[in-house]
């Protein structure tokens, strides 16, 4: 039962006004919080954040390479719009193709040393935007209750049912 198609059939629970405050406020922080970061990337590296994410991804992966699947899964983005930022990536030396040995239809993403140069160069001022930003503001208690808050819902919102409409799926 699709719920977009469906007539529900009792009233929606609508948020009380301190719920409604609170998604107003997560949804104003977030959307500042990754213009600020894309911001920062932009001036310091030339790159949008989802690139950075992509570039961090594989520098942290064995011999700094993983399977075009895999990448789109880690990202949670679409494989076109994976291809479209590796092709960018590519354009940019900072990443190439291989095809993959265990799997004819299979490609891999692997960080070039240069895209490993631009990368560490970039990270200083990357952590030091996300500190500013985010980690300063907070105490210590808060950045844990953060946290935990940020892995319920992540985890809440990923499918475990086999054939769920998944991003990195499509």
């Amino acid at each position: 039962m699709d719920p977009m198609t469906t007539a529900p059939t009792q009233a929606p629970r609508w948020l009380t006004d301190e719920e409604q405050r609170t998604w107003q406020a997560y949804l104003h922080a977030t959307t500042l919080l990754e213009d600020h970061l894309d911001r920062q990337l932009q001036r310091d590296a030339g790159m949008p954040h989802i690139y950075y994410g992509l570039l961090v991804q594989l520098s942290e992966a064995p011999r700094r390479r993983l399977r075009m699947t895999e990448l789109a899964m880690n990202a949670k983005i679409t494989r076109s719009r994976l291809s479209h930022a590796i092709a960018r990536l590519e354009k940019s030396g900072w990443v190439r193709r291989e095809d993959c040995p265990s799997d004819k239809r299979g490609q891999l993403a692997c960080l070039t040393d240069e895209g490993y140069e631009v990368l560490s160069r970039t990270a200083p001022g990357h952590v030091t935007a996300v500190r500013q930003a985010l980690f300063d503001r907070l105490s210590p208690e808060q950045q844990k209750s953060l946290g935990e808050i940020m892995r319920i819902v992540a985890e809440g919102l990923q499918p475990k049912e086999a054939g769920a409409d998944l991003p990195w799926l499509r």
